[in-house]
């Protein structure tokens, strides 16, 4: 069997990687991080101009319904390009959630106006994806959430929330409600908007329109492989800037790509990082085809590329020497970008070992 991207999956990547060099280099991102904008608008609308919103979206609600896979090739190239995008939150964990457990009343409200692009939906899954700080978590009772939820993703400007609570029930919040308070997160990597969000008797829609903690588990298994494809393709960004600086900077009157070390760190970062390509594909074809396996492989594509994804940050900057560190290359995005991206839904340690429960290894906590 042959196991490989249509020719439609080519264009499409193609496709958003043209229009992301033309509304996101370098510059833009540098001018998203240092004004700490939430998102940047103009980036997202041009996605919005391709689609890229409603990819998840059922067809019936104005949507494409295409396969985490396709979402898979976005998120690749939006880690490539660094760029500052509520993607991951309104384009992929929203939908999933609504069309997984939302009322046929929130979806026809919801999920079209996602589709188009009109609204930002932030997502706080943190504390049931990578495990409650002291202090954090949500409590519902009588339509009302209390309690607070740290790391969630794209709700500085969300005009819906899909909240988690503590069992595992999903709950819309609007995103001006009353007694909801947002406390913007600072983290290594400015071009990702984290938010801490506090509730006092906030009124919330429950997700009451279908199996609420089986959505909750596929969203946690989508979004950790779309993080693994973003550290996929900001990891391999990272390898071309350092061959390409390899080639040009001299030491001793020779590039120093021509010395055997340099030469040795650039091949063994491209053998690293390259095999996780398949077992990232495999994944999301594993979300939307087998849904037996789908937690593991999530689990084993997260855990697998943020490891390797730090080696190749590391590498990639130890190549391009005292240069690596200065803001003038920028290669400082990329490399935080990893470093957030493994931390996010769980880092490698806790996956490995939700991966080593679902095999029958360990004991469950």
């Amino acid at each position: 069997m042959e196991f490989g991207l249509s020719e439609d999956q080519k264009l499409l990547q193609e496709s958003i990687r043209g229009t992301l060099e033309r509304v996101s280099p370098l510059e833009r991102v540098r001018k998203a991080a240092e004004s700490r904008e939430a998102q940047a608008d103009d980036i997202w609308q041009a996605l919005a101009e391709l689609g890229v919103p409603g990819m998840l979206v059922p067809e019936a609600q104005g949507g494409m319904g295409m396969a985490l896979l396709d979402a898979v090739l976005v998120s690749e190239m939006l880690g490539r390009f660094v760029a500052p995008t509520p993607f991951i939150g309104t384009a992929v964990l929203a939908p999933l959630a609504l069309a997984g457990a939302g009322t046929k009343a929130q979806q026809e409200t919801w999920l079209p106006k996602l589709a188009a692009g009109e609204i930002v939906a932030g997502v706080a899954i943190s504390e049931k994806a990578s495990g409650a700080r002291d202090g954090a978590g949500v409590a519902a009772s009588g339509g009302k959430l209390s309690g607070k939820a740290l790391f969630a993703l794209d709700a500085a400007t969300a005009g819906i929330l899909i909240v988690a609570d503590k069992a595992g029930g999903l709950h819309l919040v609007k995103g001006d409600a009353k007694g909801l308070t947002k406390v913007a997160l600072t983290s290594i990597d400015l071009t990702r908007s984290l938010t801490e969000l506090q509730f006092d008797n906030v009124e919330a829609e429950a997700l009451s329109g279908g199996d609420a903690q089986a959505a909750l588990r596929r969203m946690i298994d989508a979004g950790r492989v779309m993080l693994a494809a973003d550290v996929l393709g900001a990891g391999w960004m990272m390898i071309e800037k350092a061959v390409a600086y390899a080639g040009e900077r001299k030491q001793f009157g020779r590039v120093i790509g021509s010395f055997q070390a340099v030469k040795h760190m650039c091949a063994e970062m491209a053998s690293e990082l390259e095999p996780c390509r398949s077992l990232v594909w495999y994944a999301a074809h594993a979300f939307d085809t087998m849904p037996d396996e789908a937690s593991l492989m999530a689990a084993h594509a997260k855990s697998l590329t943020g490891e390797v994804g730090r080696f190749v940050a590391r590498t990639a900057t130890e190549v391009h020497g005292g240069m690596g560190f200065t803001d003038l290359l920028g290669l400082h995005y990329w490399f935080k970008r990893i470093g957030l991206d493994r931390q996010l839904l769980g880092s490698p340690e806790r996956v490995r070992h939700e991966a080593a429960v679902l095999q029958g290894w360990v004991a469950a906590d």
